[in-house]
């Protein structure tokens, strides 16, 4: 355990709890913003005076905020330490938000939330290989699952409490709020990260290595595609609660809650199957939420079905940790990068979910559709998850066998 000074045993694990938690709180402030986001589209959309899928766009300027500064970042700091680009990526949250919270007009909000977007998938990237790190193999999952956790509990009590915020005293509150979080972050990772060299052999060459791995490509496609259909639903939740479940806009945030429980409980699930069984659980996860999807539709019209069904659809998030473990599986040597493109890839669905299922809905065919949007997302993943399985079968067919 290199980087924790020379204290005994109980300090070593003392330590690593430290970190984890300082990485989770980052995840945690990241996973407030993100999610926060789409559940304060209505209020968005009403105080710059727009359409609901128009206030959309905010989410999709984030996203693609995620897919430029991921794996640009990865590659320009692979000589920095790891300590350093967390704290460097926290201050730069710190200030996106800030400003998306202050920002006079909607084009300017969208520039920043552009801003906010940007050093999200260095974070995760750099937090979840540190994390890996300091586990033994055969626990790397739960490791990156518990970077992951600050995600998820962001959905059941930060998310819920920016929305509340946002209905008591104004989103620009929430956002206020988010900024906070992140310097606290920045602060934790000041003091407590470990101060690692930077690696020797580290190039921007030595990355480039992953892309030429066909799994690295199928996995993130995986990620880009199947977690499409969540982002689809959860984007437009409120606004279908308001609209079809015909419910008070005060029962959003619990219903949000009962998303983000979901969404704890199959990353913790998820992480443990996949130190297992990696490539089953990402198939069982993958059908979990297309059945989730089928039955939206028709749960959508009241409470409590609504409820167990988007407690499903929060469970299936656990895409998120076993496709980032499959990732530091298959692109040995460059894990880099491809940590950094997987948030790239869970942006591209953070952004192509929330527009397809904007269409639907633009296009008359009613809130509720969203979830055969989800549907056909959630089987385009699975169909990419069987070009992989085959891929990787014909490849080990391809191997000499040892002597």
């Amino acid at each position: 355990m290199s980087g924790f000074g020379s204290g005994d045993l109980a300090r070593s694990v003392r330590d690593i709890r430290i970190i984890f938690f300082s990485l989770g709180l980052g995840a945690f402030a990241i996973g407030t913003a993100e999610f926060a986001a789409m559940s304060l589209v209505p209020m968005i959309a009403r105080s710059f005076g727009v359409s609901d899928p128009e206030a959309g766009h905010a989410i999709v300027l984030y996203a693609a905020g995620v897919c430029v500064g991921a794996p640009t970042i990865a590659l320009f700091s692979a000589g920095i330490s790891r300590r350093t680009m967390l704290i460097s990526m926290m201050l730069l949250y710190m200030l996106g938000n800030g400003l998306s919270a202050v920002a006079p007009n909607y084009l300017l909000f969208l520039v920043c939330r552009f801003v906010s977007g940007l050093p999200h998938g260095a974070y995760f990237g750099i937090a979840g290989i540190l994390a890996s790190s300091l586990v033994p193999p055969n626990k790397r999952s739960q490791a990156v699952g518990r970077v992951i956790l600050g995600l998820t509990i962001a959905t059941i009590g930060g998310v819920p409490l920016a929305n509340g915020i946002g209905q008591v005293v104004g989103w620009r509150w929430a956002f206020a709020l988010i900024g906070f979080l992140a310097l606290c972050t920045a602060s934790l990772l000041a003091l407590f990260a470990p101060r690692d060299a930077p690696r020797r052999d580290a190039s921007i060459l030595n990355e480039f290595t992953a892309l030429r791995i066909k799994q690295v490509w199928l996995t993130l496609a995986i990620g880009a595609v199947g977690f499409g259909s969540v982002f689809c639903v959860y984007t437009y939740l409120a606004s279908i609660m308001i609209n079809v479940t015909k419910v008070p806009e005060s029962t959003v945030p619990v219903m949000l809650a009962i998303f983000g429980i979901g969404m704890t409980i199959g990353t913790l699930v998820c992480a443990w199957l996949a130190d297992h069984k990696m490539m089953p659980t990402l198939a069982g996860v993958l059908l979990m939420g297309a059945a989730s999807m089928a039955g939206f539709p028709e749960a959508a019209h009241k409470f409590v079905p609504l409820a167990i069904n988007v407690f499903m659809i929060g469970a299936s998030g656990g895409l998120a940790t076993v496709v980032q473990a499959r990732l530091l599986t298959v692109a040995v040597g460059a894990e880099g990068l491809a940590a950094a493109l997987n948030q790239s890839a869970f942006n591209i669905a953070n952004a192509v979910g929330p527009w397809l299922g904007g269409l639907a809905v633009s296009a008359g065919l009613g809130w509720t559709s969203v979830g055969w949007v989800g549907l056909c997302l959630s089987l385009g993943g699975f169909a990419i998850y069987l070009l992989s399985i085959a891929d990787d079968f014909r490849s080990k067919r391809k191997t000499p066998p040892r002597l």
